[in-house]
C-alpha cells in the first residue's frame, strides 16, 4: 500500500460519483422541457473525534424527485483508530486499530413499482493490511425476468474480462450476503458482491473495481428506460413499500456497511441515506 494507491482510489470515488450522479440527473429531468429542474443537494461532514485533529469525512449528495423518489450518492475518505470493540473484527487492525477508509456508494429508491431499487458501493480500506470490497444488486418489487437476465448477463461480461471465476464466485457472494435469515428469503435478484480483494497485484484490482463501477452506470439507466412507460396502481405502490420493509431489515440488522460507519463515528444522514422513503408492515 502506497500514498499513491490511496489518493488513486479516492480520486476514482470522486469520478464515478460525478459521472453517477450525471447519469441520473439526465434519466430525472430529460422529459423537462421547461420550468424548475431536479437536482441533487449535497452536504458535506467531517468525522467525529475526540481530539482535534481531522480524522476526514465525506459527501452525501439526496435528491427527491420525480423518477428517482430517492436517490442518494455519497463519498466518503476517513481515517483514525477503530475502538477497541471493532477493532478485532477487522483484518490487520493490529495493537494500534490504525485504518485508512475511501469509498462511494449509491442506493435509488424508483418511484414507480415496476422499475427496480438499486443498491452500488465499493470501497478500498487499509489497516496493516489493504483490500477492495464492494459490489451492486438490484432488488424488484415484480418478478421481471428480462431485467434480470440484462442485469446479471452485463455484470458477467465485464467479470470475465478480468477473471472467468469473478462472476460465479461473486454471484453466489451476493446471494449468501443479502439474505434475511429471519425470513429465509434473498433481499432481491442479487448481483455481485466481494469484500478483502487483494491479489497483491494493487492496478490488477483497482482496474476491477473501476470496471465495476462503469458497468453500474451503464446498466442502471437502461433497465430504468426500460420500464419507465410503464402504468401502476395504488394496489402496486403498497406492494412496493412492503418489499421496502424488506430492504430496511437488512440495511437495520445486517448490512456491514452501516455497523463500520457508526462504529467509525460517520455521519447517521448519510449512513441511513440508504434508507428507502417509505416503506410498510402488514
Amino acid at each position: 500500500m502506497t500514498i499513491q494507491q490511496k489518493k488513486a482510489s479516492q480520486e476514482w470515488f470522486e469520478k464515478l460519483r460525478h459521472e453517477t450522479i450525471e447519469a441520473f440527473l439526465s434519466i430525472e429531468n430529460k422529459n423537462i422541457n421547461s420550468g424548475k429542474k431536479n437536482k441533487f443537494k449535497f452536504k458535506s461532514w467531517k468525522r467525529a473525534s475526540r481530539e482535534s485533529q481531522d480524522n476526514g469525512g465525506g459527501t452525501m449528495g439526496l435528491m427527491h424527485g420525480n423518477i428517482f423518489e430517492k436517490v442518494g450518492v455519497n463519498i466518503s475518505t476517513v481515517h483514525g483508530k477503530f475502538n477497541k470493540k471493532f477493532k478485532n473484527q477487522i483484518p490487520g487492525s493490529g495493537a494500534s486499530g490504525k485504518f485508512w477508509a475511501s469509498g462511494i456508494s449509491v442506493v435509488a429508491h424508483m418511484n414507480s413499482p415496476f422499475i427496480p431499487s438499486f443498491h452500488f458501493n465499493t470501497r478500498y480500506i487499509v489497516t496493516e493490511e489493504s483490500w477492495f470490497g464492494g459490489g451492486m444488486d438490484m432488488t424488484p418489487t415484480f418478478k421481471n425476468l428480462k431485467n434480470k437476465k440484462k442485469f446479471h448477463s452485463n455484470i458477467k461480461k465485464m467479470c470475465d474480462l478480468h477473471n472467468k471465476k469473478f462472476y460465479n464466485k461473486f454471484s453466489k457472494e451476493c446471494d449468501a450476503y443479502f439474505y434475511l435469515p429471519h425470513r429465509n428469503e434473498t433481499r432481491g435478484d442479487g448481483g455481485i458482491f466481494f469484500d478483502r480483494l487483494n491479489s497483491n497485484n494493487f492496478q490488477k484490482d483497482f482496474a476491477f473495481v473501476k470496471d465495476t463501477g462503469k458497468c453500474f452506470i451503464d446498466i442502471v439507466p437502461n433497465i430504468i428506460n426500460e420500464n419507465l412507460k410503464k402504468k401502476w396502481t395504488n394496489n402496486d405502490k403498497i406492494k412496493q413499500k412492503i418489499k421496502r420493509g424488506r430492504y430496511a431489515e437488512f440495511n437495520l440488522l445486517y448490512d456491514r456497511g452501516t455497523k463500520f460507519g457508526l462504529e467509525t463515528g460517520g455521519n447517521i444522514d448519510a449512513i441511513l441515506m440508504s434508507m428507502p422513503p417509505e416503506a410498510i408492515w402488514i
